[in-house]
């Protein structure tokens, strides 16, 4: 595996939507319809039925069955549907409406809801394309080729430094992975923040409070992975939050607590910790630099999926996502840009 429009006739529209009030055929033949009554009545409203159903379904029968923009009969023409990663859904959106500046015919809808979600989404065939912040499992990729008759194709479009952060009154400046393995790991034996040495008057019950991501997470999965190996799982008892921000914004309203999250993240109140392969090491801080050279521990690629060759639109965004323009949005952004592919 690689990693490296539609129109719809307004009537359709209608007929999808289930637009009350008369077709105009029906209010036609209602006006011409004699005002008598009895059985001259029942007969002209039935014909009336008749021709309005008519008219309808030959409206319905002839609009194109692939969905428009709602709303908007002169916007674009082309959807891409791009779901997955919470990590990614600023970076999805921001390359979305820079790319649309571009592309106006083209329409690249976002949404969050995790890694395994748009996996999901991508092996049952509603997604276009998913955003993912971290690699396809076998069983994934299994599924997605079972499904649709091709391997998913996959592309790393940007990398992410993860970092862990702190209230911005902890004293703890760096961890090793070690450390934050017997943190966040089960069975870990560090549960107090003076075992490791760090101080805070904020937190006067000196407890560490593990905030984490819900298990549908790509950030979750690699964190785990990277932190705790394959055989380890995460400990009972921690925080979980459904996306990236919420956990930042949780640990700046919470002085004795720890999480981690995309580097783009980071807000007032919080700060990333320098991070250690081994105890005893100097610690590095997340950066674009230390993604890039590999010095950061933690540091991830983002991943766009798409079920095998990609449609000629969603690769035409993909080329786009990768050229320097799309690359510049993600720089912006603080994600780190994608290294270049080696042949």
């Amino acid at each position: 595996m690689k990693h490296a429009r539609t129109s719809s006739h307004p009537t359709a529209q209608a007929c999808a939507a289930g637009t009350p009030g008369p077709h105009p055929t029906a209010q036609a033949c209602a006006a011409g319809t004699p005002g008598s009554a009895g059985t001259g009545v029942r007969v002209g409203l039935l014909l009336c039925a008749l021709c309005a159903l008519a008219a309808a379904s030959a409206a319905c029968s002839n609009a194109d069955s692939s969905p428009a923009v709602p709303g908007n009969s002169n916007g674009p023409s082309v959807v891409i549907r791009l779901t997955g990663s919470d990590t990614m859904v600023n970076l999805d959106q921001a390359w979305a409406e820079n790319y649309a500046k571009v592309k106006p015919d083209v329409s690249v809808q976002v949404a969050g809801g995790g890694s395994g979600v748009g996996i999901a989404g991508l092996i049952d065939g509603i997604l276009d394309i998913a955003a993912s912040s971290r690699a396809m499992e076998p069983e994934e990729i299994a599924r997605a080729t079972k499904s649709s008759g091709v391997a998913p194709r996959g592309f790393v479009v940007g990398l992410d430094a993860l970092a862990v952060f702190v209230h911005e009154r902890n004293s703890l400046q760096a961890l090793s992975i070690e450390e934050l393995a017997e943190i966040y790991g089960e069975d870990g034996h560090t549960t107090d923040w003076s075992q490791i040495g760090a101080s805070n008057p904020a937190c006067p019950s000196d407890d560490i409070i593990r905030v984490s991501r819900q298990n549908n997470s790509g950030t979750y999965v690699y964190f785990r992975e990277a932190v705790l190996g394959q055989k380890r799982e995460l400990a009972l008892g921690s925080i979980d939050q459904s996306g990236s921000k919420d956990v930042v914004a949780l640990v700046s309203r919470t002085p004795c607590a720890i999480g981690y999250s995309g580097m783009a993240y980071g807000i007032p109140g919080v700060r990333a910790l320098k991070i250690s392969k081994k105890k005893g090491e100097p610690g590095v801080a997340p950066s674009v630099e230390t993604s890039l050279d590999g010095t950061y521990p933690i540091a991830r690629p983002l991943y766009l999926y798409t079920r095998g060759t990609p449609t000629p639109p969603a690769q035409a965004f993909l080329d786009w996502v990768l050229s320097e323009a799309g690359q510049q949005v993600l720089r912006d952004i603080g994600f780190v840009p994608a290294p270049p592919i080696t042949k």
